[in-house]
């Protein structure tokens, strides 16, 4: 009775996203793995964040449904390495192996998404970053949804590392610094930052009302939606009702 209730309700909610306007870019940071775990009385971290990345198969589905052309998800910070090995481990196997897997899944290349990273990926094991070019290069002609897997991050040293790109590329060039400072504007900063466009709607899980340095730039006219589930026991119900609150608002882009 309760399945039948949850696929009516979701149709329900189905129904009513798809008569309003569909976000083109969901940013989603994925918290709530280690609380989810503890809850289930799980304590092996490997086995922790590997339930919560198999929820991304799900998320596809849910996005191709609605053909949202871009999605990206927010899987390591650079924080995250301060946390006990095992964890960090733990993290690292989860992502490796579902990159791995991503690069082989039918559903990938019948669907063409075409898989990218963002972050620092220096910071990475060399296997990890084995994985991830090669489903960069297994996907990389494809024109469907693109997936950005977002490893490794920091807002802030983001924008760092693009200033730093940008006085760089000024200095190549011969440019004074007086002419590489006129230079230094939010139009050549962006476009240092990478070919991501700026998410329409940022989904944060497990109840954390916070964006922890994530996409600075890129969120500046972005609506937020904060969802008290677990990220691995996020369902299609939860994703239709940051859509439809991101539907219900008034984007004005500070006008």
């Amino acid at each position: 009775m309760i399945n039948f209730v949850y696929r009516l309700y979701a149709y329900y909610l189905l129904r009513q996203v798809r008569c309003g306007r569909i976000p083109g870019h969901i940013a989603i940071i994925l918290d709530g793995n280690r609380r989810h775990g503890e809850q289930k009385g799980l304590t092996d971290p490997a086995t922790i964040y590997t339930i919560g990345a198999s929820k991304l198969d799900e998320v596809l589905d849910w996005c191709a449904e609605l053909q949202i052309p871009a999605v990206t998800l927010w899987v390591l910070s650079t924080e995250n390495f301060k946390r006990p090995l095992d964890q960090v481990s733990g993290i690292l196997a989860a992502i490796e192996a579902k990159i791995r897997a991503l690069a082989h899944d039918p559903q990938i290349h019948r669907r063409r998404v075409r898989i990218r990273a963002v972050g620092k990926l220096e910071l990475l094991p060399s296997s990890t970053v084995a994985a991830i070019h090669a489903a960069r290069e297994a996907t990389a002609k494809y024109d469907g949804i693109v997936l950005t897997i977002v490893v490794a991050y920091g807002g802030r040293a983001e924008i760092i590392d693009a200033v730093r790109a940008l006085l760089t590329e000024e200095k190549r060039n011969g440019a004074t610094l007086d002419d590489a400072i006129t230079h230094v504007t939010a139009e050549a900063i962006g476009h240092h930052l990478g070919e991501m466009p700026d998410p329409d709607l940022i989904i944060r899980t497990s109840g954390e009302i916070r964006l922890s340095g994530f996409l600075l730039w890129q969120s500046a006219y972005s609506e937020f939606y904060f969802s008290d589930v677990y990220w691995p026991a996020f369902r299609k119900i939860d994703f239709l009702r940051a859509i439809r609150s991101y539907q219900q608002r008034k984007r004005r882009f500070g006008v």
